[in-house]
């Protein structure tokens, strides 16, 4: 039996009518940037997401920029992040001329550890970008403590945590604003790529709709310089029509997920990933921690079984960061993580019979390492 990772073309086949019907209308049309199909996208992202405003732009790490940039982030200043994660998130601070400051992750959640921010703030601290991972959430509440109490402001990297909740809250409500990534392997995903801003903050959103579009809030009237950060409109028809089935598919993630705590649950030598009592998990990512993690995906790959790695390299450790001066240890649950965490396939359209399948080969495998 052959699985793949990730199916990205199963909600493209499943609607493909219906996207086709929205781009044969652009195509006749010819309005390719702006128009209808973005502000009804917009429109609809923002009901879906629970917050006042939701501007698309062209990509997830476009969306953390702008925020940042709408912020007044720049050269002296300094965020507080995590270094398990994707580039994305740091090359939007870093970008800004800003400097990445790092704190370790939870052991248990993958997010970041609320207890070890007051170590690093300093007075060139500008605020706190936490990441929900694999569609867990950070834990907030302690987070958002520390940056009232300091006056730093909260940016929420919701790449990830479509559908995702902190307590009784969606994620990506909860901070000055959040930056999604409708990368195709998204919850949500484009036929592209596209990413959005979710805020709350009129003045925050009308900075970045500027920052997306040559810093003109008007055609040639341009009030700062900006960039080429628009979401096509192509992307924005068929990420509304994706939209409307995005709750039938978390729902899939959530059922594959129960799926395999149960077949996995009593095999030796694997974690499986928890959930908090104040989140609701969004399945991005079925993440396991399991010895020998390299010799296990090679063989659950001889089995036709692909694998995923979120993300076997710190940032902390790359190539880029060198100039901070971290060395390995720095980080102990990041580093313990990168070199244990497995992720399996999820996606909606996997069958049981291809889960049962999954979890058969995994206790094989761990029998023989």
């Amino acid at each position: 039996m052959k699985i793949p990772f990730l199916d990205v073309s199963y909600a493209n086949r499943a609607l493909k009518e219906e996207i086709l019907e929205g781009w044969s209308t652009i195509l006749d049309s010819g309005q390719f940037v702006g128009g209808d199909a973005v502000r009804n996208c917009e429109e609809a992202m923002a009901t879906a997401f629970g917050t006042k405003h939701f501007a698309l732009v062209s990509s997830g790490t476009d969306a953390l920029r702008f925020i940042l940039l709408s912020l007044g982030l720049g050269p002296g200043d300094e965020v507080i992040t995590v270094p398990n994660t994707f580039i994305a998130t740091t090359e939007a601070i870093s970008q800004c001329g800003a400097t990445p400051v790092f704190v370790d992750i939870d052991p248990t959640t993958y997010t970041m550890d609320p207890e070890a921010i007051s170590g690093v703030l300093s007075p060139r601290t500008k605020g706190i970008l936490p990441v929900h991972l694999y569609g867990h959430p950070a834990d907030l509440d302690p987070i958002r403590a520390v940056t009232e109490q300091h006056d730093l402001w909260l940016v929420e990297d919701a790449a990830q945590a479509h559908g995702a909740r902190y307590k009784d809250k969606p994620t990506g409500t909860l901070g000055a604003a959040a930056a999604y990534s409708f990368y195709p392997g998204k919850n949500l995903g484009a036929c592209g790529e596209a990413g959005g801003v979710a805020t709350n903050d009129e003045a925050l959103d009308a900075k970045v709709r500027m920052y997306r579009d040559h810093g003109q809030a008007r055609k040639y009237n341009h009030a700062m310089e900006g960039y080429n950060g628009r979401c096509d409109t192509l992307q924005a028809s068929a990420l509304e029509v994706k939209l409307a089935h995005l709750d039938t598919w978390q729902s899939a993630r959530s059922t594959i997920a129960a799926q395999y705590h149960v077949l996995l649950r009593d095999i030796p030598g694997i974690l499986l990933p928890g959930t908090a009592p104040w989140a609701t998990h969004a399945w991005h990512l079925y993440v396991i921690q399991c010895k020998e993690r390299d010799h296990v995906a090679a063989l659950l790959a001889e089995a036709g079984i692909a694998t995923g790695l979120h993300y076997p390299i710190p940032l902390h450790l790359q190539e880029p960061y060198d100039h901070l001066d971290y060395t390995g240890g720095a980080f102990p649950n990041t580093e313990a993580m990168a070199s244990k965490l497995l992720s399996l396939p999820l996606y909606p359209g996997l069958t049981e019979d291809q889960v049962s399948y999954v979890a058969e080969q995994v206790a094989k495998t761990l029998s023989t390492v």
